[in-house]
């Protein structure tokens, strides 16, 4: 199988392996000298597993959509099999429940389209010909480049031309980044809602709270959007939270108290932050999710959901998140160093 355009770090323990899943997909595993790792399908584009260099899985999947197995083809000499451990099978076109699905061209169910959009629920393909994003990208990542075009399907319900290119990236410190860009490929503009759809696992929801969106507006989604203002000094947890904090800064901070870890979460060309959890009533109400499983999950998603991107013909947007996971003790001062994503 070709394997498309991928960086190889130049550590010689670093390589790049394809997998396929139950379904005959193939998914792409990224791996960084120390250990770390990230999996994606070209499925969605989802990224489905993200582990550091202790083998722990960061990102949250829902164990209704797991089960032991997968199909193997291509280079894997030296394979950390961890990654076997939990292995999603769907049903196509039906999106993983977990990990970073890609929402575009519409983020929630605010438009005429599908929840989230129809990019999560399509086949990607490996970008052959990527233009390039910077000179020396190559030397600190590991990463695929992936794109999606629209179909004839597509094209009726959402009639426009686009191209969507998405690069996923390890850094040699096992940082996650994407890095997604649209172009608008038609004669006429459009607009269209986005979201990284993150689900970042925890080890107690009512452990963990949300540092660096104090004192923003939200539109809380309970309440048919009405705006509010957050009053606390950090968000934390105790019932169903569906949130959308409008012009949020790009950096922001998840702390897991029990864990001991902060996520720092960065972000470019995304104005809004989405924080989501279901809580026990609404879990129960979820096909692909488990009675429990809000407990161990915490949505926050970068995003443009407030107001919609307009592309006129030839135009090109940029949106850009990189995850990263450090010790809660290590966290100080994270929130003030805004970091460059590329």
């Amino acid at each position: 199988m070709s394997m498309g355009h991928y960086t190889n770090l130049t550590d010689p323990r670093t390589e790049l392996e394809v997998v396929r899943d139950w379904n005959g997909i193939d998914q792409v595993v990224l791996r960084s000298p120390r250990g770390a790792y990230a999996r994606v399908s070209l499925h969605g584009g989802q990224v489905l597993s993200w582990r550091n260099d202790r083998g722990e899985e960061l990102l949250f999947t829902s164990s209704k959509c797991s089960a032991t197995g997968i199909l193997f083809h291509g280079s894997f000499t030296g394979l950390n099999t961890q990654f076997l451990d939990v292995q999603a099978i769907f049903k196509p076109p039906k999106a993983m429940r977990g990990g970073i699905p890609i929402c575009f061209p519409q983020f929630g169910n605010s438009g005429t389209l599908e929840q989230h959009g129809f990019a999560r629920n399509r086949i990607w393909a490996l970008d052959e010909e990527h233009p390039p994003l910077n000179q020396n990208d190559n030397n600190s990542k590991a990463s695929v480049d992936l794109i999606l075009k629209p179909s004839e399907d597509d094209l009726k319900c959402w009639p426009h031309g686009f191209e969507f290119r998405l690069r996923v990236s390890l850094t040699k410190d096992g940082n996650l980044s994407l890095v997604s860009r649209i172009r608008n490929v038609n004669g006429k503009p459009f607009s269209f809602s986005f979201g990284y759809h993150t689900y970042l696992s925890v080890s107690d929801i009512s452990e963990v709270r949300i540092e660096g969106l104090e004192t923003l507006d939200y539109l809380d989604n309970l309440s048919q959007r009405e705006r509010f203002t957050e009053q606390g000094d950090a968000i934390t947890f105790e019932s169903e939270v569906d949130r959308v904090y409008v012009s949020s800064p790009n950096v922001i901070a998840v702390l897991d108290h029990e864990k001991k870890r902060t996520f720092v979460i960065r972000k470019e060309g995304l104005p809004d932050v989405v924080v989501w959890n279901p809580w026990e009533k609404k879990s129960k109400n979820i096909v692909d999710f488990g009675d429990e499983e809000y407990k161990q999950m915490l949505c926050v998603d970068a995003a443009a959901a407030e107001r919609q991107i307009t592309l006129k013909p030839g135009e090109e947007w940029t949106g850009k998140l990189e995850l990263s996971e450090v010790p809660s003790t290590n966290c100080s001062g994270h929130l003030d160093q805004p970091g460059i994503i590329i």
